[in-house]
């Protein structure tokens, strides 16, 4: 089975907050945790936190991760004008490629209108995974415009359920499976108010719960790999 750790770096859980916690303290310790696990995963990055926290870009890159795009602002795509949308993938693109080369999308919330994917095969993309299984039954990898596009698998508050209930789903989960993950996640947000899903057993208890689905996924056998891997199979 391949397997694919995905990060969405961006400020704190949008549109609720506008801090940085996630990047200043969960970041960090993500890092060190897949560094353990001996897993690159790849890290969605949006332009303005490049922008903000270059250091944050060159310690992914320097540890191995593949670093692709999350849109410039992490406003949504579907909220967008075509010429705002390509507007919004190039000053990205040219801000992140500026560390090293980025080929794999994903769009914030995993909204992005299917008009749009032509545009990423314009900006030089290979891969999209802005799409979900759990907001889509039926996606599934395929190609559109050039692009090849590979859902999420589940939502990312899935790998913070309670052991039994995320290793029931685990189970059933198809090749190739596609997890991710916030940095905000790893900062204690049980006390803001926020819905539940965004801040039940955020912090220490998220990082356990995420070295937890890489050991469950690597106990049976799975290869994680970087998403641009998918993309050049």
């Amino acid at each position: 089975m391949n397997a694919y750790f995905t990060v969405d770096v961006e400020h704190d859980c949008p549109p609720y907050l506008t801090t940085w916690r996630g990047i200043e303290e969960g970041m960090p310790r993500l890092l060190a945790m897949l560094d353990e696990e001996q897993v690159h995963a790849t890290c969605f990055t949006t332009g303005d936190l490049a922008r903000r926290y270059p250091e944050t870009v060159r310690a992914i890159v320097d540890a191995g991760h593949e670093l692709g795009c999350h849109g410039d602002t992490h406003r949504s795509f579907a909220e967008m004008t075509l010429p705002e949308s390509e507007a919004e993938i190039r000053v990205a693109s040219d801000t992140l490629r500026a560390f090293a080369p980025v080929v794999s999308f994903r769009a914030p919330y995993l909204r992005f209108p299917a008009k749009y994917v032509a545009l990423l095969g314009r900006h030089q993309y290979a891969l999209d995974s802005s799409e979900g299984r759990h907001k889509k039954l039926l996606a599934s990898v395929h190609r559109d415009h050039g692009v090849l596009r590979v859902p999420a698998s589940v939502t990312s508050s899935t790998l913070r359920w309670p052991a039994f209930a995320r290793h029931a789903l685990f189970s059933r989960l198809s090749d190739p499976v596609v997890l991710f993950v916030h940095p905000w996640e790893f900062v204690d947000l049980t006390r803001e108010p926020l819905r539940f899903d965004c801040r039940f057993k955020t912090g220490d208890e998220a990082l356990e719960c995420a070295r937890a689905a890489l050991r469950f996924f690597k106990a049976r056998g799975a290869t994680f790999r970087r998403m641009r891997d998918c993309a050049a199979a």
